[in-house]
């Protein structure tokens, strides 16, 4: 037998299948998903290959499998090719998100094992050891002393029997060589959730319209039928609710669950809420905050089938889980379900298609549905709208103001705080009330410029300004990471004329204090997360040591749930609309409802201010009045004459390269190969000329782009994917392509 073997390497030109003999010993263990270890090319180390293909014979002189590792299933290995064609990527790429966590490297030493420790058993038969100290064999009053506890207690550790017993190692060790104990090795879990005492609750009375939306899906779940739904529910209509329900219906039927969040810090809030209505037995996280340790047995618990709803980012959707029922994505139109690195994989995608495979509901949720969901859904073209338009505790939709900072400058007024906000904001603190205060810039100085001659500090590897951070009073790039002392001299003309422009989370929390001395304040950005359950501790802090002001980026905006907080603040509305990016209205539209949605989620009023040098704009008057619907129908309309998703899609094909002239030849190349291989679609694409991107250098790589508007259909798939091979096979060494359909950004 012969297997087709896809080898793990990066390189492009690898990515086909070599074919290997299956060793007659081997061939009952071998199947489709096989990891095996084969040798490869001249090299005296072994290289690590998956299996994607058995077949009879081969035209070629081949070698032999040497070791088989580790398996995974038919279906996975078919996703993984399915992605490598979609997504442009190497078909071994796909296959790494679905092996085991900490098993991921070649090097074995560096891989995860399961953690163990050591406990004590009993070697002889109880009778035997009671018989001994009847006839005196055993004299020892410790020895006689710990056998009897370990009767008991069989399973313990030695650090236990000293406490228990009062006893030394050196007796335990005694009986060990005289063979009345054994030592047996113990497999244990790392679980994330060890620490978890949550209060069990019972499941809501659901409002009329959640119960028309759960009978819908629960009908998919009878019925074992995929359908693709939308939940499309305001801020605090109750969606976790009917997730919640829906589940339960799921474990009726002895299946299981996954339930998509876009960020790490929604997930312990999420979680909490599984475990006090589930227990968290049935329950498997999956995150990159936990360490490689908690994933690989987190992993391990879904596989062995012992988790029935697994919880996490979205890496959870390849997740080894066998009778799945029903696949949730919270937060649907969160940008983080698309990955930036290779495979550039939308998680909603792999979703559709394993909900497809296993016949079950997908359910997406959101306050602010992206834009394409949302089209598809209104126009029943593969998706059913279920609406909430009510909140489910019947408290009502926060009041919002905008506030013209125009008319604040105008008035002498030049602080980071409008009149009313800076009011509001002494108010609540006099009612015992909680504040979030949104900016989403983390640092306190977006640039550093000179007054004298106009120099602005740039990162040495990306053509990209420093941001001053004052807490370590140094200039970061928040692109490569790439640190340096703040500079108080100009370089250029050598003025100390250097000023500080824009404002972060830092500075504004500097101001906080400044104005209101005595309010505690915490603050949640990427450079107060860095820690290990740092999310969790921000937040549970805030919520049960009652700070009263919580400063954040949008890791604050989405899915919280804060009862005392009464108060909103948006501080610059305007910092995502100036991005060169076509989606810049939507994304300040869903983060300003998405954030206006934390403000009285109780029977407490709700009041958000929103500040802006752009009141007039439609995302921000639409936001103001809550109206997804209003948003919406002014920007189909845009979207559709200026031809973006979703009546086209945008694919944007990205060039680096650590020479400036080799990137501008290849990128003249690419171009006039995608023209001759797209001539008879050209009426139905649109092909812009190669360019630099809009961040031309990033860690010291330039940067260039070509952008196709368009469908991408079957045959452009084929085209691109075919000009992508003819291009490795040239080895062209430094230059790096990557093919990108409906970016994240545009820079």
């Amino acid at each position: 037998m012969i297997a087709e073997i896809i080898i793990n390497r990066t390189a492009k030109k690898l990515n086909r299948t070599f074919d290997y003999n299956i060793p007659k010993e081997l061939e009952p263990y071998i199947i489709i998903g096989s990891k095996v270890l084969i040798p490869f090319g001249s090299q005296k180390k072994l290289e690590e290959g998956f299996v994607v293909g058995i077949k009879e014979k081969t035209e070629f002189q081949v070698k032999d499998i040497a070791k088989i590792e580790d398996n995974l299933t038919d279906k996975q290995i078919e996703l993984a090719k399915w992605m490598a064609k979609k997504y442009f990527c190497n078909i071994s790429d796909c296959i790494k998100l679905m092996q085991t966590p900490g098993t991921r490297t070649k090097n074995k030493e560096k891989r995860i094992q399961d953690k163990k420790i050591n406990t004590i058993f009993l070697k002889k038969s109880v009778e035997e050891i009671d018989f001994e100290i009847e006839c005196g064999k055993i004299k020892s009053e410790n020895q006689i002393k710990i056998i009897n506890f370990i009767k008991d207690n069989e399973g313990v550790t030695i650090p236990e029997i000293e406490i228990f017993t009062n006893c030394s190692r050196a007796i335990v060790n005694t009986l060990i060589k005289n063979g009345y104990l054994e030592v047996v090795e113990k497999k244990i879990e790392r679980d994330p959730l060890a620490n978890k005492k949550i209060e069990k609750t019972s499941k809501l009375n659901l409002t009329e319209e959640q119960k028309i939306a759960y009978n819908k899906i629960e009908q998919a779940i009878e019925n074992r039928k995929y359908e693709s739904f939308l939940l499309y529910g305001v801020t605090g209509s109750g969606k976790t609710e009917v997730y919640l329900q829906l589940i339960e219906k799921t474990l009726e039927k002895n299946r299981k669950a996954i339930v998509l969040v876009p960020e790490i810090s929604l997930t312990p809030q999420m979680i909490e809420r599984f475990i006090a209505r589930f227990g968290k037995e049935e329950i498997a996280v999956i995150h990159s905050k936990l360490s490689i340790g908690e994933r690989h047995d987190e992993w391990n618990k879904i596989k062995e089938g012992e988790a029935k709803i697994i919880i996490g980012a979205r890496s959870a959707i390849f997740a080894p889980v066998k009778d799945l029922g029903i696949i949730i994505i919270d937060e649907e139109h969160d940008s983080s379900y698309k990955s930036e690195a290779t495979p550039k994989y939308q998680a909603k995608d792999i979703a559709t298609k394993i909900a497809k495979e296993e016949e079950i509901p997908l359910v997406l949720g959101s306050a602010t549905p992206d834009m394409t969901t949302y089209y598809n859904a209104i126009n029943n073209n593969g998706i059913t709208l279920l609406k909430l338009t009510k909140r489910a505790n019947k408290s009502s939709l926060p009041k919002v103001g905008i506030i013209d900072l125009k008319q604040e400058l105008a008035n002498g007024n030049h602080s980071m705080l409008s009149q009313e906000l800076y009011q509001s904001i002494e108010e609540n603190l006099k009612n015992k009330y909680q504040t979030i205060l949104f900016l989403n810039r983390r640092g306190y100085s977006t640039f550093i410029m000179c007054r004298e001659c106009g120099y602005t500090v740039k990162c040495k590897n990306c053509n990209i300004s420093m941001t001053y951070h004052s807490y370590e009073n140094k200039l970061k790039c928040h692109y490569c990471g790439y640190e340096e002392p703040l500079v108080t001299i100009c370089p250029e003309c050598g003025s100390k004329k250097i000023r500080y422009f824009g404002t972060g989370t830092q500075k504004l929390e500097q101001e906080i204090h400044k104005e209101f001395p005595n309010a505690s304040t915490i603050r949640m950005d990427v450079d107060t997360v860095t820690k290990k359950n740092s999310h969790e501790e921000i937040l549970n802090k805030f919520r049960n040591e009652n700070i009263d002001i919580l400063i954040g980026t949008q890791m604050v905006v989405k899915g919280h749930h804060f009862p005392k907080v009464t108060l909103v603040g948006v501080i610059a509305a305007d910092s995502s609309l100036n991005i060169d990016d076509y989606r810049a209205n939507e994304r300040t539209f869903q983060i300003l409802t998405q954030v206006s949605g934390r403000a009285g989620r109780e029977n407490l009023p709700g009041k958000v201010i929103i500040q802006s040098y752009n009141p007039e704009n439609y995302s921000i008057q639409t936001a103001q009045r809550q109206s997804y619907e209003d948003f919406y129908d002014i920007e189909i309309e845009l979207r559709k004459q200026l031809k973006y998703p979703p009546f086209c899609d945008i694919i944007v094909i990205g060039f680096s390269s650590g020479k400036e002239e080799d990137i501008k030849k290849q990128t003249s190349e690419f171009y006039k190969e995608l023209l001759e291989n797209t001539k008879n679609q050209l009426n139905n694409l649109k092909i812009s000329l190669p360019a630099p991107s809009p961040i031309d250098k990033i860690q010291n790589r330039y940067r260039w782009r070509i952008i196709i508007k368009g469908n991408m259909t079957e045959e452009l798939n084929n085209i691109l994917n075919n000009i992508l091979k003819k291009w490795y096979d040239k080895n062209i060494k430094d230059t790096k392509i990557t093919i990108d359909v409906n970016p994240n950004n545009m820079i």
